[in-house]
């Protein structure tokens, strides 16, 4: 057993002093900036390896990821809990709507942009310029269609507002709840699933509807062929993100189940495109129809009183 006096610590001061008074001492080398680090790195991974880490994660992220969850611990109810949701500055943001506008084959959007930081700023913000998009093309749009007509008198509607928020934000959230339950779900049959928190889905579906900001303010264009044609392109481009993005969540459950969840999630995205479009077009179609003295009403009321 060492002595009291061998635990207690010194202070030293030249190297080779000490080691004269102290032959029996243990010395450590600390290597220099110019020398070889002795860690040598592990052997070069396949490509196809890379990618399925790529795609799906790997242990190492999980891990790196789930120590920073671990930092927000602050309870709900708090300011403190929320404002994580917004922590996110110009630079992340623009990347992302850059990276929904421009969709890359065989690239995660979610572990490319969304999985370091994922947030609640961008959707929010890109759901409520959207509808205010939609509402004021609507107003503009039948503005212009009937521009010179002695009988039309232009009333704004402010009820698309309260419409497009309804829609927008109710398919933004119930969607993505719906789907974040599904894959919880799959991933209790399926073990190598791959999963995404709620988060992480709200945000892709808020960033995806970014192009249909321009879309919609192109509708101010009377055209109603060009109308659908921006649609579709908009459609394409969201749509391939969404695909892409769950497609590495899904691709190891079976293959029925995996294609009938792409199929109903670009379905469900679609029918949001041509419902707001068609919509749109239904309601100038009744205001043309009473501007032209053909209200289905009236001329149902006045045929009735013929035949009476």
């Amino acid at each position: 057993m060492a002595a009291v006096d061998d635990l207690q610590f010194e202070e030293f001061g030249d190297v080779a002093t000490s080691l004269a008074a102290n032959p029996d001492a243990t010395t450590i080398n600390i290597e220099g900036p110019g020398e070889t680090p002795r860690h040598q790195p592990g052997p070069p991974r396949s490509s196809g390896r890379e990618e399925d880490d790529e795609l799906l994660g790997n242990d190492e992220s999980d891990k790196t990821e789930l120590l920073a969850g671990q930092k927000k611990s602050s309870p709900f109810w708090t300011f403190e809990y929320y404002q994580t949701f917004f922590d996110v500055d110009t630079h992340q943001v623009f990347d992302r709507i850059k990276g929904s506008l421009l969709p890359i084959p065989g690239k995660n959007f979610v572990r490319l942009y969304i999985r370091s930081n994922p947030d609640l700023y961008g959707p929010f913000w890109i759901c409520a310029t959207l509808v205010f998009a939609i509402a004021i093309s609507g107003n503009l749009s039948n503005f212009l269609i009937h521009l010179g007509k002695n009988t039309y008198h232009y009333v704004p509607e402010f009820r698309k507002v309260s419409m497009a928020a309804t829609v927008i934000y109710a398919y933004a959230w119930l969607v993505p709840l719906a789907l974040w339950g599904f894959l919880l779900w799959r991933n209790s049959k399926v073990m190598n699933i791959v999963s995404y928190s709620f988060l992480e889905i709200v945000c892709v579906y808020g960033y995806s509807l970014f192009i249909y900001i321009p879309t919609a303010i192109l509708w101010i264009i009377p055209q109603k062929a060009i109308r659908w044609i921006l649609v579709m392109m908009a459609l394409g481009i969201s749509g391939s993100v969404l695909a892409m993005t769950f497609w590495p969540a899904v691709r190891e459950d079976s293959r029925r189940v995996a294609l009938a969840t792409i199929v109903t999630i670009v379905l469900l995205h679609m029918l949001l495109s041509v419902g707001c479009l068609s919509g749109s077009f239904r309601h100038q179609s009744q205001q043309e129809n009473q501007q032209n003295g053909r209200n289905p009403a009236t001329i149902q009321s006045v045929w009735c009183r013929t035949e009476a």
